[in-house]
């Protein structure tokens, strides 16, 4: 299996993730301030001071003290919180900030305005320009001011820029009126509980937008850099982890963009052709903050799309690789166990039900190969598919299909090689069987012509009929050419099957001996039953002796009646009939009518004729024992000597086995009888 490592591009896109992480995280870090509105909320609300947004003419910002009977109660770490944090988010958008006090003490006390510079002192926490001081307005309070002022001026000079004013329009001499709230005579239209809900909102909102900004960086380092495993249920589980958590943060930057565009309207302009310029300044940089947050966490969405696009990618691809190659280990382990069953099964056979028991086999690995061949058809499709999309492990999945490819053809070609040379062995075994099934009807034939009705023409011109039809039906058995026959299979012949055709030349040639000799006896008979008969006249003066005394007076031979011959037949080995303890008789009879004067001369040329048919069946009896000896010899090798065989046992009903004897009885002695 082949490791998913990042590519370039899905490196690309994930140091632009980081990049556009780090932005927005240092956006974040810029709008964060020390302490968050949210924590101090309830002390801003208060009210003892306030960041209207307006400026000096020096451009400080202006932190007023409006005029507040709760003031002189406010705790010291309250004052120094909410000092802190009204001077700190002016800070946020410029790095040089001054800021201008106003203290309206119009309707206080010399001691409470004393009071008051002192704390201011004590604890401002910001680059403090000046501080104007709008004295008390009464008699007696105004008069204790000036004096304790002037007494106390060096002081406060030393820490603090004081000027005190007497009255509003002081201020327009530091101040224009459109950087001043509406109780200073500005212009400067200025809400503290909504400014407080604002800046709430605002820095939860970039609180919310920097989690965001880590969550994707966190779960972008994880992409990248977690090792992927190597089953495919987990790879499964993780990819559908994974696109479940993206899919969750999208939500979550959805739900914090719609937030941001919303607070992002409330602060822009109603007016856009004719900007506010004190609306603009009433939330200092808050709109730039609030704009810029939205743009980079939307570069940093981007980014992360592009990232997790070729991550998943990888993911899927990494899981179709898993995949592919289960099912080529599959499919090529089945195709490498066939090819192994099919290099077992033997491409010959000794015997017809041998072959066609192999070609069966054969059949049914074929079906298997076929079965299996079409998966790695369709594996090498699903491979070119895989290619064509880009796949990064390209070149595996085409080296595995060419594999299948070359076993699926190794395979195929393998299985007709051996199915063509089982289907020539099958054609041999069956022409041989042919031959050696007319070689068994032949001598069956010659067996079962009954020689006593051959004796006459008919039966002899009969029997020549059926051995000559016989000899022309079973010509393209006995003449086969055995040279031929070892050109024509000689890419199949082994050992054992050249052995079986030269046992089977042998017998057709017996075969064949023995019908030329049969036909040859047939012929013969026909010759003497059509050879014209010569009659000699006897002569008167010397009247010729009887050969036989079949013929002397005392017989009274009649020349109207059949002449019947006898000769005794001594067959060696053979027992007689009881009815005959003597020589058993072969009778030859022929119809004779001719005068009485030509007996003599017919006499003699009968006798001849006798001597020579007795001649002929004595040599075909003592072939058709031959044949009986040999017939004998074949049945007890070819099927007794057999049933020992360990490899017929297989071929054999169970119920035959070990009956040798009763199968073949005595044949064994009946053969040793006849054989000597």
């Amino acid at each position: 299996m082949a490791l998913a490592r990042i590519s370039e591009g899905e490196m690309e896109r994930y140091y632009r993730l980081l990049r556009a992480a780090a932005r927005l995280e240092a956006t974040t870090a810029q709008a964060a301030v020390p302490i968050s509105a949210k924590d101090i909320s309830d002390d801003l609300l208060k009210e003892f001071a306030f960041l209207s947004g307006g400026r000096g003419k020096d451009n400080g910002w202006i932190i007023t003290f409006p005029e507040n009977s709760q003031f002189n109660k406010v705790s010291e770490e309250v004052f120094t919180k909410v000092l802190t944090y009204l001077t700190s988010v002016p800070s946020q958008h410029e790095s040089d900030t001054k800021f201008i006090l106003i203290l309206d003490r119009r309707l206080d006390t010399w001691t409470s305005v004393k009071m008051t510079l002192q704390r201011i002192a004590a604890s401002f926490p910001g680059n403090l320009h000046l501080v104007m001081v709008l004295r008390p307005t009464g008699f007696f309070q105004r008069t204790f001011t000036d004096i304790g002022f002037r007494f106390s001026q060096e002081d406060f000079l030393l820490k603090l820029p004081v000027v005190m004013l007497s009255s509003v329009s002081d201020l327009l001499t530091y101040i224009d009126e459109k950087q001043l709230t509406p109780e200073f005579g500005g212009t400067l239209e200025y809400c503290h509980s909504e400014w407080v809900i604002f800046r709430t909102a605002i820095e939860s909102f970039a609180l919310t937008v920097k989690d965001i900004a880590q969550m994707l960086q966190s779960f972008g380092t994880e992409l990248a850099e977690t090792e992927l495993p190597d089953d495919v249920y987990s790879i499964e589980r993780i990819l559908a982890l994974r696109t479940e958590k993206y899919c969750q943060l999208k939500e979550d930057i959805m739900t914090v963009t719609k937030e941001g565009n919303m607070l992002l309207s409330s602060l822009e302009e109603p007016n856009s052709n004719k900007p506010s310029l004190e609306e603009h300044h009433e939330r200092p940089g808050d709109w730039e903050t609030v704009n810029r947050l939205l743009a980079q966490l939307h570069e940093m969405e981007t980014a992360f799309d592009g990232f997790w696009e070729k991550h998943q990618l990888k993911m899927e691809q990494y899981l179709q690789l898993w995949k592919f190659e289960q099912s080529f280990q599959e499919v090529k382990n089945a195709i490498e166990f066939l090819m192994d069953r099919q290099a077992n099964l033997p491409d010959t056979g000794d015997s017809v039900s041998q072959v066609k028991e192999r070609l069966k086999d054969l059949g049914s690995l074929d079906d298997m190969a076929q079965e299996l061949i079409g998966k790695a058809q369709v594996m090498i499709l699903h491979g070119h598919q895989l290619a064509a999309s880009h796949h990064y492990a390209l070149n595996l999945i085409c080296q595995q299909c060419n594999e299948l490819r070359h076993l699926s053809d190794v395979v195929s070609d393998e299985l007709k090689r051996k199915q063509a040379r089982l289907q020539k062995t099958l054609e041999l075994h069956n022409r041989l069987q042919q031959a050696l099934q007319c070689c068994d009807e032949g001598a069956y034939l010659l067996a079962n012509q009954q020689m006593d009705k051959c004796q006459s023409k008919e039966g002899a011109q009969k029997a020549l009929q059926d051995v000559e039809k016989f000899l022309e039906s079973s010509s393209p058995y006995l003449n086969f050419d055995p040279q031929t026959l070892h050109y024509d299979f000689e890419s199949i012949l082994t050992s054992e099957l050249k052995s079986q055709i030269h046992s089977c030349q042998i017998k057709l040639e017996n075969v064949r001996s023995m019908f030329e000799n049969r036909q040859a006896c047939f012929k013969k008979l026909l010759d003497k039953h059509v050879r014209p008969v010569q009659l000699v006249a006897p002569r008167p003066e010397n009247p010729p002796r009887s050969k036989s005394p079949l013929f002397s007076p005392k017989h009274g031979v009649d020349f109207n009646s059949s002449l019947k011959f006898s000769f005794d037949l001594s067959l060696p080995g053979k027992k007689t009939s009881r009815k005959s303890q003597s020589s058993r008789k072969i009778e030859v009879m022929h119809d004779y009518q001719e005068k009485r004067n030509s007996l003599h001369s017919f006499i003699s040329d009968s006798e001849d004729n006798l001597d020579t048919l007795k001649g002929h069946v004595i040599n075909e009896l003592i072939e058709t024992e031959r044949v009986y000896v040999e017939e004998l010899f074949t049945v007890l090798t070819g099927y007794r000597a057999e049933i020992d065989n360990p490899e017929m046992i297989v071929l054999m009903p169970a119920v035959l086995r070990n009956r040798k004897d009763i199968l073949f009885g005595n044949m064994p002695e009946i053969y040793d009888f006849h054989n000597k």
